[in-house]
């Protein structure tokens, strides 16, 4: 068995889970610790089953609670060094790492972590370092991008050896360019160390997507730029025009900002 399910997905809080019978693994902790516990109950998660955290960055919404999850359960979290450096900067992450658990990881490096194989690799994002994952379990290749402002040669050649991948799709570009935000922060997410659109992300899913691929997941969406089903369509529409039908050669599926998603059973 290994199945994969969201806690959360976009600027209110981020985090995700990987799990086989008998292993555990937690990318990003921007959830709090007792919505977590609630969660957990409902679908039968311990928090004993997690024996490896990663991080991807270092921004609140998706760091908030690892110090807190790490000190209360002794679990290890797996960043880069300018991530973990970030961690300690950042005020929303009140209680800290201990150094014990500070694991340090590079980019395009492969470790082993109990059942899972994983490597970090650049994504470009305005955070003091920004990692996606590229996960290997029971021959299977998850690949997790979040907080992109690009997708880069790199990130087209792992959506392309993805068995399930779950991808940026933020805002649409209408809603948030009309909206009321601020110049400087449309400029921001627009910008190459920003966030991917939805048509970035259904561009990136047609272009460099393999038949290897047999589930995408539309993580990070905006509350005020974009809509679930809206996002959705726009892939949808992007893919048809290169010969592509969601729900046929691959499902498609929205990860809920506020509430869990899931679980997806990626290997039966």
């Amino acid at each position: 068995m290994l199945e994969f399910i969201s806690f959360g997905s976009g600027s209110s809080g981020n985090c995700y889970l990987l799990r086989t019978d008998t292993d555990a693994l937690m990318v990003d902790v921007g959830v709090g610790l007792r919505t977590l516990k609630k969660n957990f109950l409902e679908y039968g998660v311990s928090f004993s089953d997690i024996h490896h955290v990663i991080i991807t960055h270092d921004h609140a919404d998706h760091i908030k609670s690892v110090g807190s999850l790490s000190n209360d359960y002794h679990l290890p979290v797996y960043a880069t060094a300018d991530v973990h450096h970030g961690i300690m900067l950042n005020k929303c992450v009140r209680c800290k790492i201990s150094q014990a658990d500070k694991k340090i990881i590079e980019k395009d490096k492969t470790y082993q972590l109990g059942e899972f194989k994983v490597t970090p690799f650049h994504v470009p994002h305005d955070s003091i370092d920004c990692v996606g994952y590229r996960i290997e379990c029971q021959n299977t290749v998850i690949c997790i991008m979040t907080d992109a402002g690009v997708v880069t040669e790199q990130m087209k050649q792992i959506i392309g050896e993805a068995n399930f991948l779950v991808i940026e799709a933020d805002y649409d570009v209408e809603m948030l360019v009309k909206g009321g935000y601020p110049k400087d922060l449309k400029e921001r997410i627009l910008g190459e160390t920003g966030h991917l659109s939805n048509s970035d992300c259904g561009e990136a899913i047609a272009l460099y997507a393999t038949p290897a691929l047999r589930r995408v997941c539309l993580c990070h969406l905006s509350d005020r730029n974009n809509h679930p089903e809206l996002a959705r369509k726009t892939v949808e529409m992007i893919l048809r025009q290169h010969g592509i039908i969601a729900g046929v050669d691959f499902l498609l599926d929205c990860l809920k900002r506020n509430k869990p998603t899931g679980p997806f059973r990626l290997v039966d």
